[in-house]
């Protein structure tokens, strides 16, 4: 049956709420218990924050999450919708908890008072909350796995409707004088985090882990790892320093990527990366975007090959528009596949990486599959290592080269800077190895000029 045609799972979503509203009253009114029993005084405010106006009326879209949470489950189209929404509200829900038993902090500013029905609602509010349960904002990070549901729901002017209105909560914790700006982008990286952690069209990320015996991924997950930690210990020197957990957080996931969750931590699905992958690792993809244009800037062009292959840079929407291509083997993991005129096909290879047998030989056919619809861009990053170890494979299992020297030589005229190191020639010769004996088919001769 069609799920969009199916019938709510609305029980599901009740026998959930049932579950997590005890859960949320329980587990925050403790912690806001504990602190006050503590005598917490430790505060991260700047001094402009006391610039911010209190705002009373902004009460309204403060309090409307706790309806939105409850309706949120009516959106649900499945079993497995209802489950992964309920699984990022709890893990929400339990980071946040975590975080202010470990690190207790106050609100510090004195809320003017307010009367009317706008007072009755801070009367109402303080009846269970008090100024402490302050980083990572719960209320923000509840915000962002509600925002994503109602956004995929709605369309046209109801989904600038949700966008506005998400955005109006968003801001109501500072206007109603309930978290120091802190509080917010902490909150937004929980919410971000728990996205990715219970992805829509799979399992949890880590149901798919598996160690790397690979010496190569150890070893870049190592210092991803190191550069994470290096983070988050610089984020506790100041008060500034704690947006450090963004780029640490985002180094983080990579160096996970690379020790145990592979390309599929990425989660690149038809080309394109999630949002909450797209914001989480925005610090990594910035500075890998910037390494390749450093690293490319004396040959951005891609280079004809053979037969209408050509090898290059992942290119921009632009340069795909202006290069003629019909279609754009993909072979990053870190980069959404740009939109152009032509086909974009997407297999994600993490970058520095030998591919293995089976990859090669993906890429190999697919290269020969496009191939026949036109010119086709065979991409990485850089277009030095992952596609020309790709294109090499294309060589070698067509016959159009004969031998590995000859498929390298016949790269390397055309883009001499590429990096195929000696266990990439090792792949290619195993996967040699693996082909029937066949004559080389003769390639037509290509101009160095744009298709």
């Amino acid at each position: 049956m069609n799920e969009a045609k199916a019938e709510r799972p609305w029980r599901r979503g009740v026998a959930w709420l049932l579950f997590l509203g005890p859960f949320f009253f329980l587990s925050y009114g403790f912690t806001n218990s504990w602190s006050e029993s503590r005598g917490v005084t430790a505060a991260v405010v700047f001094d402009w924050e006391r610039h911010i106006p209190f705002l009373p009326w902004t009460i309204v879209p403060y309090w409307s999450i706790d309806l939105l949470y409850g309706f949120s489950f009516l959106l649900c189209r499945s079993r497995r919708a209802v489950d992964i929404h309920a699984l990022r509200l709890l893990s929400a829900q339990v980071i946040c908890i975590a975080c202010f038993f470990a690190f207790p902090l106050r609100f510090t500013f004195e809320r003017p008072p307010t009367g009317g029905p706008f007072g009755a609602l801070f009367e109402a509010l303080m009846g269970f909350d008090k100024p402490f349960n302050q980083a990572p904002s719960l209320h923000l990070a509840l915000l962002v796995v509600l925002w994503l549901r109602y956004a995929n729901a709605s369309h046209g002017a109801w989904r600038l409707v949700t966008h506005g209105w998400a955005s109006l909560i968003a801001l109501s914790v500072l206007t109603t004088y309930q978290h120091h700006f802190i509080d917010l982008p902490t909150g937004l990286l929980v919410g971000l985090f728990c996205l990715w952690l219970w992805p829509d069209d799979g399992p949890s990320v880590f149901r798919r882990w598996r160690w790397t015996r690979c010496p190569i991924r150890r070893r870049l997950a190592r210092r991803y790892l190191a550069g994470a930690l290096a983070g988050f210990a610089a984020a506790g020197l100041g008060s500034w320093t704690l947006l450090l957990l963004w780029p640490a957080s985002a180094l983080g996931i990579v160096g996970l990527n690379y020790l145990g969750l592979g390309a599929a931590g990425f989660q690149k699905r038809a080309g394109r990366i999630g949002i909450a992958n797209t914001c989480l690792l925005a610090p990594y993809q910035a500075a890998a975007w910037i390494n390749s244009r450093i690293w490319t800037r004396r040959d951005p062009q891609p280079v004809p090959i053979a037969d209408g292959v050509w090898l290059g840079r992942l290119p921009s929407q632009r340069e795909w528009a202006t290069g003629g291509f019909a279609a754009v083997l993909d072979l990053t993991a870190e980069f959404s596949t740009p939109h152009g005129p032509g086909r974009g096909v997407s297999l994600p290879w993490l970058d520095l990486v030998p591919p293995d047998n089976g990859a090669l030989s993906e890429a190999a056919a697919q290269i020969e599959a496009l191939r026949r619809t036109g010119t086709v861009l065979v991409c990485c990053a850089l277009g030095y290592s992952r596609s020309a170890a790709a294109v090499a494979a294309w060589l070698l299992t067509t016959g159009r080269a004969a031998t590995l020297d000859e498929a390298i030589a016949a790269i390397a005229a055309r883009r001499p800077r590429l990096a195929l190191g000696r266990i990439h020639r090792d792949r290619l010769q195993a996967l040699v190895a693996t082909m029937p004996a066949r004559a080389p088919a003769e390639a037509k001769p290509q101009a160095a000029t744009a298709p």
